[in-house]
This record gives structure tokens, C-alpha cells and sequence, in this order.
């Protein structure tokens, strides 16, 4: 499979035309080296031609409930319109449709259905999984086979947690019990994946973007060399062993006292329930269900981000535009909520997981202008890996070319994308964040 051609038949209907747009546009060098002329807009919605439009609008009626293209995301493998057809009518109409209605609800935005399928998968695996290692019979086989499964699971937690740490929730709060549930569920689920209590918001919403991978982000990239097996090993022990007293530190140097206590107390908390149920329930069951999920996620963490903000420009580090990347691949957007529009959310946080793709085509010509990066047929932990082997010929076969990119040979993406993996001295970070 040749990353530079392929186009994979699973990638959702959004990324699918994103794609399509940046490749008809790649052939044409006139309209890319227009688009990486024009002026840099303070706004989202720039001129765009009149195709581009239409997917604009095709795209936008899907996530707009009042609209009869209306399409929610039931499951994450299979897209809604081309399951339907599929289905038996029995199960279409007696089953399908009765649970898509019900739960449009109970989630807090309509077209998260699969949120709901996936808590009640969870609820219906991961929770009695767990019970049973620890109340029943406990068997080797069973415990490796629970960790495989959270293993699986954990990718589109995780991102949906991303999703719900962003947006306040991610069921209704029209109803009590609902939001009750919304707001409990976090505290049984995440240590089961892998998480510790409430870490995940502070250290994500509250410091990483608020720092936005600059010389105070704890996870920042840009005082390591990211093609560097020995840099990025010690930037994962970093995280691995000090996150726990360095990100209170970070709230304290700020100021904010109380947001230091909580995220501090949050992680020894979850640290003090391992090792009770380690010691005084049963050590075998607490392996499988907790610490090998907490040990393996937060080098997991640590290799997804390594990835996002590997390649920063060496002129403007401080843009989000240039410090952080775009992936149109199936691992990122089809099973992790369009985690692949990395800079789109960068460029805002709070922006709906399924509003990326129109996002991004409506400011294409902004991410060709600034020299933003766009990948396909890969995902960041592949990144991750094809750095450390320092393969900058396949990324760059990856590479997605956007205006001046477009005119440029395999060897010359190679080295561009060389030079953003280099570190930053201390000098050059003090001039270029302007310390």
C-alpha cells in the first residue's frame, strides 16, 4: 500500500471529500499557489469556490438537526446510511429507529448517539468484567483477556471523555437523572480505562491549552528533539513519574490554589485506590482491571501527543496553525471522534467533534497560507513511530501537499519536515514566545 496514493474505503463520508477537495486541488498548481497567496483572515468563514461551498453545506445539514439530511452517529464503525439499507426492515423499524430516537434525548448534542452505544457497551462489559475478577472466580485468562478488551476500548473512551471534558457533559441536562449520570459515570469508567480521576481536565483543559504546547506546557514538545528515541523516552518518564506533584506546581506558580489542591488530591486519591484494593481486596484482579490500564495509558498519552505537536515550524512555533497537525485517517476520526483535526481544535477548543471537517474546509485556504500540515494513512502513534526511525520519506509520502507544499519533491517534504522536529534552545524559545 502506497501511503501517497491509497484512499482508504473506511474513512468516513466527511473525510473522504475533505481528501478529495485537497487532491483535485493539488493537481492543480495555479489554485494551490492562489491559496497559500491569500491574505490571513481574523475570521472562520472565508471565500470559498462555489464546490467547495456545497460540501460546506452538504456537510453542515448533516449535524444540523432541523434539517432534513439530518444524519446522527450511531456506531462508530458503521456509517447510518449505509448500514439502514442493510438491516432487515423489522430491525430497522422496531429496534434501530425506536433507540436512535430515545437516545437523541438523552445525549446532550443530537448527533452523539454512539456516545450513548458506547457507554452501554461499556456497561454492559467492562463493569461486570471487573465485578467478577474481583467478587467471583478470579482466572488468569480472564484478567488478560479484561485488559485486552479495555486495551480496545480505551482509544474511543478516552476521546469521548475529550469530548465530554470540553463540552461540560456529554448527556442531556434537561433531566436530573441524566445528568446525574453524566456526571458520575467519569468516576467509575476512567479508572477502568486507565485514568485518574479528574487528571485528564486539568492537565488537558486547564494547562495544555491554555498553554498550547509553549515553554510552561508540562506535555510541550519543543525542548526535545522529536526524532530522538533517548529524548522521547525522557519526556514520557517526565509525565510517567512527576505529572503527579508537577502539574499542582504549575497551578500554584500561577496562582490558582485551589485548581493545584483538586488536580493533586485528584491523582493521589486514584493512586491510594490501587493500592488499597491491592492490598486488602484481591492484588491479582486489581493488575488486570486497574494498574495495567493506568500504566499503559500514560505512555499512550504521552506517544498520541508526541505526534500532534512533533512537527512545530522553526519560524513561528507560537501559531496554531504551525505547532500542531491534521490527520485524515480511519484510527483518528472514524473510531476517536475526529481526533485527527488536531489544529482545527486547537484553533478552538470547544468546537463540536463533528464540526471539524467543515471547519477545516472553510479555512483551507487559511491552514494552506499559514503552512499547516495535513496528513493521510496515518495516525499519531504511527507518527510517533516512523520519527523515532527517523522515516521521513514516508512521511512525507503521507503528507497531504497544500500551497507551496504542492510544487515540492518527496525528497524536499522530507526535509521540511526534518527541520520541524528539531529542539529549540533556550535562546531561540525566549525571542520566539517573546519571554
Amino acid at each position: 500500500m502506497d501511503p501517497a496514493t491509497f484512499i482508504d474505503p473506511n474513512l468516513t463520508v466527511p473525510d473522504r471529500l475533505v481528501l478529495e477537495h485537497l487532491l483535485k486541488e493539488a493537481e492543480n498548481p495555479a489554485a494551490a499557489t492562489a491559496a497559500a497567496a491569500v491574505p490571513k483572515p481574523n475570521h472562520e468563514d472565508e471565500e470559498v469556490d462555489a464546490q467547495t461551498q456545497a460540501t460546506v453545506q452538504h456537510l453542515a445539514a448533516q449535524n444540523d438537526p432541523a434539517h432534513s439530511s439530518f444524519t446522527p452517529t450511531v456506531f462508530v464503525t458503521w456509517d447510518l446510511p449505509q448500514l439502514t439499507p442493510t438491516l432487515p426492515p423489522v430491525l430497522d423499524k422496531w429496534f434501530l429507529q425506536p433507540y436512535i430516537r430515545m437516545a437523541r434525548k438523552i445525549v446532550r448534542v443530537d448527533t452523539d448517539v454512539v456516545m450513548l452505544t458506547h457507554l452501554l457497551l461499556y456497561l454492559c462489559t467492562s463493569i461486570p468484567s471487573a465485578l467478577y475478577l474481583f467478587l467471583g472466580t478470579f482466572h488468569w485468562w480472564h484478567g488478560v483477556l479484561h485488559w485486552v478488551m479495555q486495551s480496545y476500548y480505551v482509544g474511543t473512551y478516552t476521546l469521548m471523555m475529550h469530548q465530554h471534558i470540553h463540552m461540560g457533559g456529554i448527556l442531556t441536562k434537561q433531566s436530573r437523572l441524566t445528568a446525574l449520570l453524566d456526571t458520575v459515570f467519569p468516576y467509575i469508567l476512567d479508572p477502568l480505562m486507565g485514568h485518574t480521576w479528574n487528571s485528564y481536565f486539568y492537565h488537558h483543559v486547564k494547562h495544555h491549552h491554555v498553554e498550547g504546547n509553549g515553554p510552561r506546557d508540562l506535555s510541550s514538545t519543543i525542548r526535545y528533539q522529536r526524532d530522538s528515541p533517548r529524548d522521547f523516552a525522557c519526556y514520557v518518564a517526565r509525565f510517567y513519574f512527576l505529572v503527579w506533584c508537577e502539574l499542582p506546581a504549575y497551578f500554584l506558580r500561577r496562582g490558582q490554589r485551589l485548581t493545584a489542591a483538586k488536580a493533586g488530591l485528584w491523582e493521589l486519591a486514584s493512586y491510594a485506590a490501587v493500592y488499597l484494593l491491592w492490598s486488602h481486596v484481591s492484588w491479582r484482579a486489581t493488575l488486570f482491571v486497574f494498574l495495567l490500564p493506568l500504566l499503559q495509558l500514560r505512555v499512550g498519552l504521552m506517544v498520541g501527543n508526541w505526534g500532534q505537536h512533533a512537527f512545530v515550524d522553526e519560524v513561528d512555533p507560537d501559531s496554531d496553525f504551525r505547532s500542531s497537525i491534521t490527520l485524515i485517517d480511519v484510527a483518528s476520526n472514524r473510531f476517536c471522534y475526529n481526533d485527527g483535526y488536531h489544529t482545527s481544535h486547537h484553533l478552538n477548543p470547544r468546537r463540536h467533534w463533528r464540526d471539524h471537517p467543515v471547519a477545516f474546509l472553510r479555512q483551507h485556504r487559511r491552514y494552506a497560507a499559514e503552512g499547516a500540515l495535513v496528513f493521510r494513512n496515518i495516525d499519531y502513534i504511527m507518527i510517533t513511530i516512523r520519527l523515532l526511525r527517523k522515516d521521513y520519506l514516508h512521511l512525507a509520502k503521507c503528507l497531504v501537499p497544500m500551497g507551496e507544499q504542492v510544487g515540492m519533491t518527496l525528497q524536499e517534504k522530507a526535509e521540511m519536515l526534518r527541520r520541524k522536529t528539531r529542539r529549540f534552545s533556550e535562546g531561540e524559545i525566549t525571542k520566539k514566545f517573546k519571554l
